[in-house]
């Protein structure tokens, strides 16, 4: 039995997730779409969980994992804008 949950619901908000470099702060996270307080409250959840990791930090794979997670719970969509292509790397 699968632990995934599926639902046919439309994304309930679309947030990008993006590098903006190596000094602090390191992150930013803009919406598209969707209820402020909810992008409001994911944002600050993602934030803190990255506050201080640039991407080639080792926290940072498990950070980016558990943020995924919780946008699942949400119903919401991440895209990440790490400045590269990832596939390349």
């Amino acid at each position: 039995m699968s632990d995934v949950h599926v639902t046919n619901e439309p994304p309930r908000a679309h947030v990008r997730v993006v590098f903006l470099g190596p000094v602090a702060p390191h992150w930013d996270i803009v919406s598209n779409y969707g209820d402020r307080t909810l992008v409001d409250e994911f944002r600050s959840r993602a934030l803190a969980r990255l506050v201080l990791l640039p991407y080639s930090d080792p926290q940072f794979k498990r950070n980016r994992e558990r943020i995924m997670r919780d946008a699942e719970r949400e119903n919401v969509t991440v895209e990440w804008d790490l400045g590269f292509d990832e596939e390349l790397v």
